[in-house]
């Protein structure tokens, strides 16, 4: 019988990640574990880098809560709403403290990051790519470098491995050994899992292995190089999960005012991180209505798929 990776959340971030460490939160807009990063807030980790394609509020909160000295990014910003204002605290001129040491940024296009990932995970030296030609990425990332194709004389565009110390997804279900799937838009996060070096998987539903053989084409990552599994309803508000409930745009509204003022900022990690023991009672301090709000008006479950019997 497979050993179960299931853990709390306080277990899985204490066990899995390190002051310093370079850690992954990954989901395309979708799917972005934000427990987890307010886990990491609650923790008080310090000097972490982190990396992910497309910052979210989710990276405005950790980086207010003082936990990185370094972003590796691409595109940064409150979609569909404006900027990520903590973050811009901690990097424009006369923004910082007194005594407060700048953010460093390290950025990438969307397909460069994609690139950095796949060639950690393969455990390749660079990812070749075109789409720097025609941009001033390469002017302000030197490791942004152009080479020489060992099959003619053009010349592209490379991008070195990265590899994760820890990387975090948000999944709609997985088996206790964290086989995972997920459905819906998907960004690198089978990408992002495979190159690091420690894996936690967050999950709306814990099911038994059956239920993933039969459907094995939702699959993104394997329980072969998951650490972590945990169970977490709602724990990717106010991102959204497919066939779980939507994109809560009033919060991602609300954020702008409050990460203007540092102070309303500092104010609202004190109530909804530091002041709430985890998830459950996040949800339940959000209240029954909004989060009633947010579910599907008719529930749409996947459906299983019959490949036959095996024998």
């Amino acid at each position: 019988m497979a050993t179960s990776k299931v853990a709390s959340m306080r277990d899985a971030v204490a066990a899995l990640v390190r002051d310093g460490d370079t850690v992954a939160i990954e989901g395309f807009t979708h799917l972005i574990s934000f427990a987890a990063g307010h886990e990491i807030i609650r923790q008080r980790r310090r000097d972490l880098t982190l990396v992910r394609m497309t910052p979210d509020v989710i990276y405005d909160q950790m980086i207010a809560g003082g936990v990185a000295r370094k972003l590796i990014f691409s595109w940064l910003g409150n979609p569909g709403v404006g900027g990520l204002n903590a973050i811009r605290r901690r990097v424009e001129p006369g923004a910082l403290a007194p005594g407060e040491t700048p953010l460093e940024l390290e950025e990438y296009s969307h397909f460069g990051m994609v690139g950095r990932y796949t060639a950690g995970a393969a455990n390749l030296p660079f990812y070749p790519l075109r789409s720097y030609f025609e941009t001033d990425l390469p002017k302000a990332n030197p490791l942004i470098r152009p080479i020489r194709s060992p099959f003619g004389d053009e010349t592209v565009y490379a991008v070195p491995p990265l590899k994760p110390d820890v990387t975090v997804i948000h999944a709609q279900r997985a088996d206790a050994s964290g086989n995972t799937q997920a459905w819906g838009l998907l960004g690198c996060q089978k990408e992002a899992a495979f190159a690091a070096d420690r894996v936690v998987v967050v999950v709306e539903e814990l099911v038994d292995e059956a239920v993933i053989r039969a459907d094995p084409n939702r699959t993104i990552v394997p329980g072969l190089i998951v650490d972590a599994v945990v169970v977490e309803p709602f724990g990717a508000h106010p991102s959204y999960v497919q066939g779980g409930y939507d994109r809560d745009n009033r919060f991602y509204r609300d954020w702008d005012p409050i990460s203007r003022d540092e102070a309303a900022l500092q104010a609202w990690l004190r109530e909804w991180v530091h002041g709430v023991e985890g998830r459950a009672e996040y949800a339940a301090k959000l209240g029954a209505e909004r989060v009633a709000a947010l579910r599907p008006s008719e529930a749409a479950p996947s459906g299983s798929v019959d490949y036959g019997a095996y024998r």
